[in-house]
């Protein structure tokens, strides 16, 4: 607090520190909150404050975000050290005709291990991995740079069969972590033994579910047979942790209600999608224009779980609200072009097959980040759509502010959707499509969790 003692004679530092006491911020981090706003308000010299406009405010928020260099946690913290100013201290009229949300959840960038931008990268498992291995001998990092040759086969091999970036990305991990628990140990040298060995490893001094227990496995078939080309047995041998059936976590309709009424501006309107499509967290974020089809009311999701395309139903509540969004991305695209950008990530070498795509309205990710990001590999600049984390964090907050005492996801929407489909009398198969589901057993799961499964069942304290 010491840097902040020169505006304790000042009226309205004072007001700003009073009011950063009153909100959660971290201990320690006052002065940079109080630096923010004074950089803020050095950008526009010649205007008071009372005198800004949302105008003023939300270029200032795009030069900001322009800024390559800015580490994510610092445009959050302007953003937050800028709404206090405006919406708490001074309380201008125009405060909530700011969205506020979009400037948040533009905060922080698509890292280049992202399965948006991941493909993008070179093909070489030296890319920064921050994860440690359990053992806390060797790192992930270290692991990969050590068996370069054996890791870039792997991830052929992985991309040869169209497997997701996610696949590729926790093969490649449980590949790391298995050579680790094994001191880094060639794996062409290793087999059915140590595989057996750190698989019991798992179960017995990690106490890892099933599910985590059998993607290692899974991991490691693939690493001998697919990759090193190596027979590795039946592996019958060893602990297998139990597997458990667990019960999807849903929401009633009344509980949406208020975990909806807890969220505003962009934030909304992604939740709302979610539960009103039943789409994963991923496929709404990268959604595109063209996936928006306002005169069929359906959203065309593309390369879905298992690279599927399916048809979801448009809700009528949302379509004004899509298309002012998409409004908003067509002020942003048009700006770009006039600057020289406007390019946009196109998916297996579109690229190269349409050149003048990646500019076209189009293929624009209908909910863009305001920042700007490099690519990893041609350094290109690019909008990426914004990242996913920050939509997971404000529901986890709406769910607290909501009074919901459950462990609320994302994907909780999606559950709810499935099952109020089915509580309205809607029939499996029709809900499996909805949801891509390659079988129908998985899209049963529902019918445990319904409210009336068939049959109405009445507790016997109940009885008359």
């Amino acid at each position: 607090m010491n840097y902040l003692g020169k505006y304790q004679n000042n009226k309205f530092w004072n007001r700003y520190i009073s009011e950063l006491a009153n909100t959660p911020v971290k201990a320690g981090t006052e002065r940079w909150y109080v630096m923010h706003v004074e950089t803020y308000v050095k950008s526009v010299p010649e205007l008071k404050l009372l005198e800004h406009t949302r105008e003023n405010l939300n270029r200032y928020f795009t030069g900001l975000a322009r800024q390559a260099g800015i580490k994510d946690w610092i445009f959050t913290q302007h953003v937050e050290a800028l709404q206090i100013l405006f919406c708490k201290v001074i309380n201008v009229n125009w405060c909530d005709q700011i969205d506020w949300d979009f400037w948040y959840l533009s905060a922080k960038q698509l890292e280049d291990a992202h399965p948006s931008i991941a493909r993008q990268t070179i093909l070489s498992p030296a890319n920064k991995q921050k994860i440690v291995s359990w053992n806390n001998t060797f790192s992930i990092n270290f692991v990969m740079k050590s068996h370069v040759k054996i890791f870039e086969r792997l991830i052929t091999e992985i991309r040869c069969r169209n497997y997701s970036i996610r696949t590729e990305q926790t093969y490649s991990q449980w590949v790391a972590r298995y050579i680790a628990f094994h001191h880094n140990k060639d794996p062409f040298l290793m087999g059915e033994k140590e595989v057996a060995l750190y698989l019991e490893y798992l179960v017995i001094k990690r106490n890892v579910s099933a599910n985590t227990q059998n993607q290692a496995l899974c991991a490691l078939v693939f690493l001998y047979h697919k990759s090193l080309k190596k027979e590795l047995g039946e592996i019958r041998r060893y602990s297998r942790a139990k597997k458990s059936k667990s019960l999807p976590l849903v929401l009633s309709k009344y509980e949406i209600q208020c975990l909806l009424k807890n969220l505003s501006g962009l934030n909304l309107l992604l939740a709302s999608l979610l539960y009103g499509t039943g789409m994963r967290l991923m496929e709404c974020i990268t959604l595109r224009v063209k996936d928006i089809d306002f005169n069929y009311k359906q959203i065309h999701v593309r390369r879905g779980k298992g690279q599927k395309d399916r048809i979801v139903p448009l809700p009528e509540k949302l379509t004004e609200s899509l298309k002012e969004q998409l409004e908003k991305t067509k002020i942003q695209h048009e700006k770009d072009l006039m600057e020289g950008g406007g390019d946009v990530y196109l998916p297996d070498a579109l690229s190269r097959k349409y050149p003048n795509a990646a500019k076209e309205w189009m293929w624009q990710y209908v909910f863009q980040s305001a920042r700007l990001s490099v690519d990893p590999r041609s350094k290109v600049i690019r909008r990426h759509h914004i990242h996913e984390s920050g939509l997971q964090k404000f529901i986890r907050k709406a769910a607290h502010n909501a009074g919901i005492n459950k462990p609320v996801k994302c994907h909780t929407m999606r559950h709810s959707f499935a099952t109020h489909l089915l509580e309205s009398g809607y029939d499996i198969r029709t809900i499996q499509e909805l949801l891509g589901h390659a079988d129908v057993s998985t899209t049963m799961i529902y019918t445990h969790v319904m409210n009336s499964p068939g049959v109405t069942v009445k507790s016997p304290i109940d009885f008359d």
